[in-house]
């Protein structure tokens, strides 16, 4: 064996303690929520609801004949994205209004409001940010503000009702899987906090998605990339039972509406903290920024961080697509993608290669009888040592997370070519730049102390279905598409090399 360069130690190295680093999450699904209500609750609930929710509905129904003219009056005439702020006449007429309808429509849902801090001015904040993010009640924390214009996803505008009322606050709207989209409005929060004109602060949910509250997960960059000072708003509901949360497992919106209308009473705390001025790195690095701001909320709700993002949500999705437990997507995309350098489509992509294995298998995650079936190799001692290799919390089973783990950081692909190369030559026995069958059978017989091994379905998915012989050109391309397999071969070309070295040394006369 060829002994290994420096910068292919060094390289070694910082893929060891790259792998180090992308320890587990402290919490596995941030976007799963179960409300525990016993049979007494239930029947409570149902009483109640009875009750209470024609008369709630009855109210705020009525009281939307009066926020609707009030909200068509702070938006005729202006466009979906101003170019100018509303005049002041405009505001003062139509703003206190609104904050006083909407401060009603809250009451009578049943929520009891309580606000900790004192909210920034504009000059001392021109960006107030949200967390956690759980629900579409969380417009409480708008109206508390006083009606900032928000920063709202595009879809919201299809909803009749909702678009007068988000369109009066003189919105910033994104497309969530618009890379473009995200672009822009960069520039528009950009350019509205460093005008001279008078627009209103700009209120922020940086999650950019709803979660179940139990950590904090990425904070979007929106808020962060103009480097001004930035007011942190926490946002608690503390009830004995949980009937807001609104995420992507769980009660639907109408659901949530229904059980909690059904409450005597929600109570829910806006706290204002102190306002966060960036130094000079952070204003250099929105990313630091971020994180900063997001570790202080987090640290003053007692909860933890996560790496998760708006984009686990979307390989959830796919994960059900494919037949697969919906958390068999969560891969916190964040630290994922950023430390392994891979993209959407680079996880997507092994998302379909996982589920085509683990659809099989109980709870979605592959156990070593899979992994043997997807490699088409029967279970021995290399084989078992790569699928602890693969999984990093000794479970006995291969989640998705620990499989795009171990073929990026395991398998990559500098290692790759280099092992290929020489396991091609390994296999070609006759030395002819072909492999046939029987070689390939000759050689994995030995490797996995299987004299029966039956290779001839692993030949055919290299070579192809009438192919009598594999070139090395075919190899390698199956081989990095495959790398686990690579991983294998290097198992046995270091199960030959100390085979070798162990060998009787032949004494010179």
């Amino acid at each position: 064996m060829e002994a290994a360069s420096e910068p292919e130690l060094w390289e070694s190295r910082r893929m060891q303690l790259r792998s180090k680093s992308l320890y587990p999450p402290a919490v596995a699904n941030p976007f799963v929520h179960h409300m525990r209500l016993g049979a007494w609750g239930w029947v409570r609930t149902i009483l109640l609801g009875a009750v209470l929710v024609p008369v709630r509905v009855s109210c705020i129904a009525f009281l939307f004949i009066f926020i609707w003219p009030v909200a068509t009056l702070a938006t005729i005439g202006r466009p979906i994205q101003p170019a100018q702020p509303a005049s002041n006449l405009r505001r003062k007429l139509t703003q206190p209004a609104l904050k006083f309808l909407f401060q009603a429509v809250f009451f009578l849902v049943g929520f009891v409001v309580k606000v900790k801090g004192k909210k920034a001015t504009r000059e001392e904040a021109p960006i107030l940010v949200v967390a956690p993010h759980t629900t579409f009640f969380d417009a409480i924390a708008c109206v508390v503000a006083g009606l900032p214009s928000v920063v709202s996803a595009s879809g919201n505008m299809r909803i009749p009702w909702v678009r007068k009322i988000i369109l009066s606050t003189q919105p910033v709207l994104v497309t969530q899987d618009d890379p473009n989209s995200r672009k822009s409005t960069r520039k528009e929060i950009l350019r509205r906090v460093t005008s001279r004109k008078k627009w209103p602060q700009i209120l922020i949910f940086p999650e950019g998605v709803c979660t179940n509250r139990s950590c904090l997960v990425t904070f979007k960059l929106g808020a962060f990339s103009p480097g001004v000072p930035v007011q942190p708003v926490l946002l608690r509901y503390p009830n004995t039972v949980d009937t807001v949360t609104w995420t992507w497992q769980g009660f639907s919106a109408l659901q949530v509406c229904m059980l909690t209308l059904s409450q005597l009473f929600t109570r829910v705390t806006v706290e204002f903290m102190p306002v966060y001025t960036p130094n000079d790195d952070e204003k250099e690095d929105p990313v630091l920024f971020a994180n900063a701001v997001r570790i202080n909320m987090a640290n003053a709700l007692g909860v933890p961080v996560t790496d998760h993002s708006y984009e686990d949500c979307k390989l959830m999705i796919s994960a059900g697509q494919l037949q697969l437990p919906m958390e068999a997507g969560l891969v916190e995309f964040t630290k994922i993608s950023q430390k392994l350098k891979l993209d959407w489509d680079n996880i997507h992509q092994r998302l379909d290669e996982y589920a085509a294995v683990a659809m099989a298998s109980k709870g979605g995650k592959i156990g070593l009888e899979e992994f043997a079936g997807f490699l088409k190799l029967p279970v021995s001692k290399p084989l078992q040592q790569l699928f602890a290799l693969f999984d990093r919390n000794n479970d006995g089973s291969i989640d998705f997370r620990e499989y795009v783990i171990g073929l990026t950081v395991l398998c990559n692909p500098n290692n790759t070519k280099k092992i290929l190369k020489m396991s091609f030559r390994l296999f070609d026995l006759d030395k002819d730049g072909y492999i046939t069958e029987q070689e390939l059978t000759s050689i994995l017989r030995a490797a996995f102390g299987v004299p029966d091994l039956d290779a001839s379905k692993l030949f055919r998915e290299i070579a192809g279905q009438n192919a009598k012989y594999i070139s090395f050109k075919t190899f390698k391309k199956f081989g990095l598409k495959h790398p686990a397999y690579a991983k294998l071969f290097s198992s046995y070309l270091d199960l030959q090399a100390a085979h070798i070295f162990s060998l009787p040394q032949a004494v010179e006369v």
